[in-house]
């Protein structure tokens, strides 16, 4: 039995030593930010027992307190084994400054391994001054103070106080003034010396913005930072990124939030020094308030291209051809490809025109793009479907792409090469098609008009009079005149309005919407309730910018009441109309916290365009 035991020991060993041969991983584990004077830990470990030469890096900045020390530890899960080797070392900072210790070495199996280089950022003492002024109401009393892992200190004073400079949040943008639809990064960052446990608030709803949220690690952790003096734990605990929608001053208002704080309290009882040291804890709650932020928004500089779909940011584009070759009646593809970053989400569908003789479809949209700190980073992709009708040659027109490069601050063009398409005639078909049509409905097929005539023996009748000169035989000839000039008064109409695109926007503006709030319906019966603020915003925001003539780019809550007011619309729609923009941007950005219910948005959004439909005035 005992022979048993030792083989079984030894088949351990041999099973976790020869653990190196299939995945050697050497790491290091150190703070990024210590306190001058105070002690850290530097930590390697390698996941073998079998190793030798162990050499470190230059520590020369820091000062030895202790180390190397190695530690072994042995685990099996299901019946598989694993080892790892650790070297510590306990260190403190010497010098302000920031240092950079270099990869340590190791051998394993006759290979050399090396771990990471280490960057260790060495923060000044708390300046004791400025410790005191600021400590307000928490500075009377006794206190306890601690160090955390690094130098962070910890105060909590024994009356159960906790100023304003032990723990605050501070909310900044990392850009003050922009142009409309420029991103901008919000952090809410906390500054904390003692132990915060929980912190709870919303967003307030903030208006002429679209917001979106970063997402950050749901297991944050605190660093440390030298602020104002003294040395906090910090933590970014929220990120959003903002797209202005108007010009102007705007105004990002002050947020609360609710900390709770694990706050220790020394007891005298002396069960509790026996079996808790003589500390317990309460909880403390401290409100903490961020000062509001002002953001300056510039308007997009005047002389827009032709090309200029609302892009704002840094785009790139290219486009490729399904085939270049092909038959009558065969289907091909063009894929135009926009990436980069900036407001990837509101840009339009660029216009691409194919020949006279194609039959072309409504393109297809697909976004691959995903929420950075920059804005929306990634591509949009968009297919062009088209059939021709003729044989020939023809050209399909490059692409033109303009948008506001935020760093140039001007318009940027970007071009792709046109394409050469050869159409070959269909193989077996009888059957031609005309030119000259613009959609599907003007296509007339030609080769199965003429019929055989049917030879059927009638009797034949005498006739009192003559049709030739009669009435009915001018009549023949005037009235197809008169419905052929009726017809090219009409169509010459039609041309003529064609041709105004504000005025068959302002035309269609209905229609448009209508379309956008039955898939908004959809959504909502589908429960998809974001994509359904989304559909409805679109269906608002394009129904005014179509109906009134407004760029998208120039859009804002102001410039559609003011236009809306010169087209003789009620002062009550007008207010109704930017309240329910207000209101479903709010529950899009805030579902929590704006307790609006969908349909009642969906029903507000129908009356409201059926008022504005009935009383907007078009002008002339």
């Amino acid at each position: 039995m005992k022979n048993k035991n030792l083989l079984f020991i030894a088949l351990f060993l041999l099973t976790a030593g020869g653990a190196y041969a299939d995945d050697v991983s050497f790491t290091v584990q150190a703070p990024n930010a210590v306190v001058q004077g105070n002690q850290f830990q530097l930590a390697y470990t390698i996941n073998t027992q079998k190793v030798k030469d162990f050499r470190i890096g230059n520590i020369a900045d820091f000062d030895v307190l202790m180390g190397p020390s190695r530690s072994s530890q042995f685990s099996m899960v299901n019946g598989k084994t694993s080892s790892s080797i650790t070297y510590t070392y306990v260190l403190r900072g010497r010098k302000e400054g920031t240092y950079s210790i270099p990869p340590a070495s190791i051998e394993v199996g006759g290979k050399t391994y090396e771990s990471k280089s280490v960057t260790i950022k060495v923060l000044p003492p708390d300046n004791t001054s400025a410790g005191q002024g600021s400590s307000g109401s928490s500075s009377s009393g006794s206190s306890n103070s601690g160090r955390t892992q690094g130098g962070a200190s910890t105060s909590s004073s024994s009356n159960g106080q906790i100023s304003d400079s032990d723990i605050f949040l501070i909310a900044s943008a990392n850009k003050t003034k922009v142009y409309e639809q420029e991103a901008i990064l919000l952090t809410y960052k906390v500054y904390t010396t003692v132990d915060l446990r929980e912190l709870d608030g919303k967003m307030p709803d903030l208006k002429g913005f679209h917001m979106q949220e970063v997402d950050l690690p749901a297991n944050k952790q605190f660093t440390l930072e030298h602020y104002r003096g003294r040395n906090y734990k910090t933590l970014v605990w929220r990120q959003f990124v903002l797209f202005p929608q108007q010009s102007g001053t705007l105004e990002i208002p002050s947020v609360t939030y609710e900390g709770t704080i694990y706050q220790q309290v020394r007891n005298a009882d002396p069960f509790d020094i026996f079996f808790n040291g003589g500390s317990s804890y309460t909880k403390v709650q401290k409100s903490l308030r961020t000062p509001k932020v002002t953001i300056e928004v510039s308007p997009l500089p005047a002389g827009r291209p032709a090309s200029y779909y609302g892009g704002v940011g840094e785009f790139s584009i290219s486009s490729d051809i399904s085939t270049q070759e092909l038959k009558e009646n065969e289907a091909v593809t063009v894929r135009l490809v926009i990436s980069g970053t900036g407001n990837m989400k509101l840009l339009k569908t660029p216009e691409l025109n194919f020949p006279a003789d194609f039959e072309v479809y409504d393109p297809k949209v697909e976004n691959n793009f995903k929420l950075k700190t920059g804005g929306l980073s990634g591509n949009k992709v968009i297919e062009y479907l088209a059939i021709p009708r003729h044989a020939g040659e023809y050209e399909i027109p490059g692409f033109e792409f303009s948008y506001f490069d935020t760093k140039a601050k001007a318009y940027k063009t970007l071009t792709t090469t046109p394409y050469a398409l050869k159409v070959n005639r269909g193989s077996g078909s009888t059957t031609a098609v005309t030119s000259g049509y613009v959609n599907k409905e003007d296509l007339r097929l030609l080769g199965e008009d003429i019929r055989y005539i049917k030879l059927k023996e009638a009797p034949l009748q005498k006739s009192g009079e003559y049709f030739f000169g009669s009435t009915r035989y001018w009549l023949c000839y005037l009235v197809p005149a008169l419905l052929l000039l009726a017809a090219i008064l009409v169509w010459r109409k039609k041309a003529v309005e064609n041709a105004n695109i504000a005025k068959v926007k302002t035309k269609k503006a209905n229609k448009v919407a209508s379309k956008r709030l039955n898939a908004a319906k959809k959504l909502m019966a589908s429960g998809n309730e974001a994509a359904f603020y989304d559909e409805v915003l679109k269906a608002l925001w394009g129904y005014t910018s179509d109906k009134l003539g407004i760029p998208v780019a120039s859009l804002s809550k102001d410039n559609i009441a003011s236009e809306l007011a010169d087209r003789d619309v009620p002062e009550t729609t007008v207010n109704e109309f930017t309240t329910l923009l207000s209101d479903c941007e709010f529950a899009r950005y805030a579902p929590a916290i704006s307790g609006i219910k969908v349909q009642d948005i969906y029903d507000r959004t129908v009356n409201l365009m059926d008022k504005l439909e009935n009383s907007i005035r078009i002008k002339n």
